[in-house]
């Protein structure tokens, strides 16, 4: 039988290496009467600001060959009403808790985290740094090094919880940003995040969603995923869990060789629930097969 416990850096062990992806589980709680989520190692939350947010206006999503398109905005609760409406709930959960945080700018990210550090049940954090700095025109926080540089070692010294930070595939070189998040003492990086799409009506010519351009998602990534995490495991250290286009047990194989210590599961949640249970029996029988004995064997052994 194969050990399906995972370590992601020196702050987070997982009983199996597979986590929910930020944006496609609600804040985790929502889907409990629908699945077991004790069968998952870890639950990522939506992305939370320090406000609530309506999000875009619709529509705001619509599914595409081999995946979807959405440009939802963030729309969420706010941190407070988390903390209130989800603690209760998300206790309960067996495996680990780690929260998304997003933010319009650096000191709204940091207020969202010290609001979060109360809370004892959170394992850790996933920043989504792929948000709007509207302090800087617009431009994405993570597609600047020295702007990622310096949001990274603030946050690092706000908490000495598990610090994870969401990069995005839309960058010249994506090994550069993990690079600054070694440096300033991320314990893992999360890759990828969704890459531009948009898409046509050829009947009215409008875009199918309302902001133009959103983000693309699913089995159609997977290849953009796989490259990103090979060309970044190769260069940098720190730890890496894997994200774009996961639908089976053999994706999660595949991102492990890659590079990946763990994985989330994103676009598969509005298809198939049961993926998680599928993709654990998979696990096990591959080990079998493969002479496997741990699934820390496999990060990282691409024959290349």
């Amino acid at each position: 039988m194969i050990d399906l416990k995972t370590q992601v850096g020196a702050k987070l062990q997982l009983k199996n290496p597979i986590l929910t992806a930020s944006g496609t589980f609600g804040y985790g709680d929502e889907l409990m009467d629908l699945i077991d989520l004790n069968r998952f190692g870890g639950i990522v939350t939506k992305s939370l600001t320090l406000h609530p947010r309506a999000g875009n206006p619709s529509p705001r999503i619509t599914e595409t060959t081999a995946g979807m398109i959405n440009s939802i905005g963030l729309a969420n609760i706010g941190v407070d009403a988390f903390i209130e409406q989800k603690s209760e709930s998300l206790r309960r959960f067996q495996g680990k808790v780690i929260a998304n945080i997003a933010g319009r700018t650096e000191d709204e990210y940091a207020e969202t985290l010290i609001k979060l550090e109360s809370q004892e049940w959170i394992a850790g954090y996933e920043i989504n740094v792929s948000c709007p700095n509207v302090r800087e025109g617009g431009i994405e926080f993570g597609a600047k090094s020295e702007v990622l540089d310096h949001i990274v070692e603030r946050f690092r010294d706000l908490t000495g919880r598990f610090l994870m930070i969401k990069l995005s595939p839309n960058v010249t070189d994506i090994r550069i940003l993990a690079e600054v998040c070694q440096k300033r003492g991320a314990d893992a990086v999360s890759m990828i995040n969704t890459v531009y799409g948009a898409a046509i009506d050829i009947k009215t010519r409008r875009p199918l969603i309302n902001t133009v351009i959103g983000g693309l998602s699913g089995p159609a990534i997977k290849p953009i995923a796989i490259a990103n995490i090979i060309k970044t495991h190769q260069a940098v250290d720190i730890p890496i869990v894997g994200v774009g286009g996961i639908t089976c047990g053999a994706d999660v194989v595949e991102f492990l060789l890659a590079g990946a210590s763990a994985v989330e599961l994103g676009t598969v949640n509005f298809f198939d629930l049961n993926a998680v249970g599928e993709i654990l029996e998979f696990l096990e029988e591959y080990g079998v097969a493969q002479g496997v004995r741990s699934v820390t064997e496999l990060v990282g052994k691409v024959k290349i």
